[in-house]
């Protein structure tokens, strides 16, 4: 289930309002800390402060480095994919995709190879001497 358009136009919009309002609500949280006298402002710090995507898998990247004791041994993971066929290197279409949209992808495909082979056959015939 929640698959449909509507779902995930939905869930979008809610990781973008939480994005968006991620300062206020940080800001809201430290006012409140600083009313209350029993905790410790630098405590919670670390806890609750707004880090940006690239500093945050630079962090992570560095401490597996550590941990494994590696030094620049990158696993190349990128799937290939042709922008105009959306097929990758194995000739499977993305997992988002519908059974239509590759129906009609497949069909222009063949249509264009069908094109190919008919002009390939004119060629080949030639002049008959």
């Amino acid at each position: 289930m929640a698959k449909s358009l509507r779902s995930k136009w939905k869930r979008k919009m809610r990781a973008e309002k939480r994005k968006k309002n991620a300062p206020k609500e940080l800001n809201r949280l430290k006012n409140i800390l600083k009313v209350d006298g029993d905790a410790l402002m630098k405590d919670v710090q670390e806890i609750a402060t707004v880090v940006g995507p690239t500093r945050c898998q630079e962090k992570m990247e560095c401490e597996l480095k550590e941990e494994k004791g590696e030094d620049d041994m990158t696993m190349e993971t990128d799937i290939k994919r042709n922008k105009k066929s959306l097929l990758d290197q194995h000739g499977q279409y993305p997992v988002w995709m519908n059974p239509r949209q590759r129906k009609k992808l497949k069909a222009k495909r063949e249509k264009k190879k069908g094109k190919n082979k008919a002009k390939a056959a004119k060629a080949a015939r030639g002049l008959a001497w």
